[in-house]
């Protein structure tokens, strides 16, 4: 026969058990600060005119970021902030071409015009002084 004291005892600790092991089984919360960094940076890029200069990375963030919004209605924690964090890099790297795109205009129209300057040069040789 056991001893009624064990029981209680036993009942007690399987039901600590229990309350340990439903706290760590709900859900983790919704990414809200990783959605909001890469709505964020794909707002950066649409004023960086990504979208002239980078439009699939573009597209591929506004997608990813679709999709983790997906993941957060399904509950889907983890996934949401994978393509959270996805989106967000795929809209800096959109912003990184597009500037990349800008300087590399610009750096051509120098170009040109030093070497406009250098033809003038040339035909003119006496002319600075």
């Amino acid at each position: 026969m056991k001893s009624p004291i064990k029981m209680p005892l036993l009942r007690a600790g399987a039901a600590s058990g229990l309350l340990a092991l439903a706290a760590c089984a709900t859900a983790p919360l919704a990414p809200t600060a990783a959605l909001q960094a890469a709505e964020q940076s794909i707002a950066t890029a649409e004023q960086a005119r990504a979208a002239e200069h980078a439009p699939a990375e573009l597209a591929l963030a506004r997608e990813e970021l679709q999709v983790a919004h997906n993941a957060v209605q399904r509950s889907e924690m983890v996934t949401a902030l994978y393509y959270a964090e996805e989106s967000r890099a795929a809209a800096e790297l959109a912003v990184a071409r597009s500037e990349a795109k800008r300087a590399s205009t610009v750096n051509e129209e120098m170009r040109r015009s030093t070497e406009a300057l250098r033809q003038e040069m040339s035909r003119h040789p006496g002319a600075i002084r």
